[in-house]
């Protein structure tokens, strides 16, 4: 998979630690959001779709998760952010905007970090987070043509 032991060589790569933890809260507050967010679809179609983004999030978590540990050497600890909308549409529409924000940010870790496997993993994310957001509008878009 990749060498468990990713040494801390200087203040930038300290810096991509915080980075990585922001990612970490991101994706674990997005998970919270996503299951909300699935109870109050009102179709079987878009929950079960809302459910699925979840599992990336749930696998996002996990790996940068595992970066974070080796890089760092601690487990993370996350944090809820932004609390969730209890609307369901502006939920769609806070999920929406925060999954584009979040595919910037994701790529330009990738293009801070050397370490192939690391790149591998926040572009893969990055690419996941835009197909996120896809579906996000998608199911805006629907709810504004009925």
């Amino acid at each position: 998979m990749y060498d468990n032991h990713y040494y801390i060589r200087s203040s930038a790569d300290s810096a991509l630690i915080t980075d990585i933890a922001k990612a970490i809260n991101g994706q674990y507050s997005a998970a919270a959001c996503y299951e909300q967010l699935a109870k109050m679809a009102p179709h079987e179609e878009e929950r079960n779709q809302i459910l699925e983004i979840r599992k990336d999030e749930i696998r996002h978590f996990q790996v940068f998760s595992q970066i974070y540990t080796s890089l760092s050497g601690r487990q993370p600890t996350p944090q809820l952010g932004e609390q969730c909308p209890s609307d369901y549409y502006t939920g769609l529409n806070f999920a929406f905007k925060d999954e584009q924000e979040t595919v910037d940010f994701y790529l330009d870790i990738a293009e801070k970090w050397n370490h192939p496997f690391i790149k591998e993993q926040f572009r893969r994310a990055s690419a996941d987070e835009q197909n996120h957001a896809v579906w996000f509008l998608y199911f805006l878009t629907q709810r504004k043509l009925k």
